[in-house]
């Protein structure tokens, strides 16, 4: 698994909807080459939409969707799968399927009827195994691993696609923090040390901060704001944009922003030391 050659990738003037519903409306973006955005929003605001769109998924009814400039709607499918690599949320492999198999999926763009598998194709897969920590699982099934171990197959697959684009709807759905960080750590690692430009979707507003290099806001179809964590996460864009009260105030650890809603269990309303609920109701315990 090498550098790979970075992609811009831009949306323009993009408006799409179905069902007679508008769902996105005068987007405008560029998601800039070999860096880690995230698409942040309240729930139905179009985040997931607009991922489908910039990788065809979804056509635009206006505007469009560009990589280095070439518009994708002009690109052939097979060219489109060796250029950006989509992981949707919550996907399942097949039952019975090692992980192994499931990575290997990811060179099908890159076989044709005179290209079959090769020994080039076989590497590719041996080093996205590598990458993802997943070597010495590589004959287990993929229903039977951890679901941090499940999703790191999944971006294994992605990664044995060989692309300079990756978009993750989702990466931690499902997955508990320490499992989370884990996920997240290897796309920083993706976009750092190997090139790759990442777009994802994640609803942990202080997992978003902490890996994105930007963030791009939805509300309500529209781009809310985009740029740089700390530019972006202020009080008032919470409370306008999530209905959240909250204090944006530094992370001890990596100095980005770091989010505490306040909500009704306000700090010394609700908690109490085991100390001073002793001393309030007599409970004592002797062993």
């Amino acid at each position: 698994m090498t550098e790979r050659d970075t992609h811009t990738l831009t949306a323009s003037g993009l408006r799409v909807g179905y069902g007679g519903r508008e769902i996105l409306s005068g987007v405008d973006l560029t998601f800039r080459a070999g860096t880690v955005t995230a698409i942040i929003g309240p729930n139905g605001s179009g985040k997931s939409t607009l991922l489908r769109t910039l990788c065809r998924l979804l056509s635009p009814d206006e505007g469009s969707v560009a990589v280095d400039g070439r518009p994708l709607s002009t690109m052939r499918t097979r060219d489109l799968a060796r250029t950006m690599a989509f992981l949707p949320q919550a996907p399942t492999a097949p039952e019975g399927m090692t992980v192994r198999e499931l990575v290997a999926r990811g060179r099908h763009p890159h076989q044709t009827l005179f290209r079959q598998w090769s020994t080039q194709d076989a590497a590719e897969v041996d080093a996205a195994l590598e990458l993802t920590g997943l070597a010495d699982l590589a004959d287990r099934d993929v229903q039977t691993l951890s679901g941090g171990q499940r999703q790191r197959a999944w971006i294994a697959l992605s990664l044995a696609q060989d692309t300079g684009l990756l978009l993750l709807d989702e990466p931690t759905t499902y997955l508990d923090i320490a499992h989370s960080i884990e996920v997240l750590d290897l796309v920083d690692h993706l976009c750092v040390d190997l090139g790759r430009t990442v777009v994802m979707v994640i609803h942990d507003l202080n997992l978003a901060i902490r890996y994105a290099d930007e963030l791009v806001v939805v509300h309500d179809g529209r781009i809310a704001a985009q740029g740089p964590p700390h530019r972006v996460i202020t009080e008032s864009l919470l409370d306008t944009v999530f209905g959240l009260t909250a204090r944006v105030v530094p992370d001890p650890v990596s100095g980005h922003p770091l989010v505490v809603p306040v909500g009704r269990r306000r700090a010394g309303t609700r908690h109490e030391t085991p100390r001073e609920e002793q001393k309030e109701t007599g409970d004592t315990h002797v062993a």
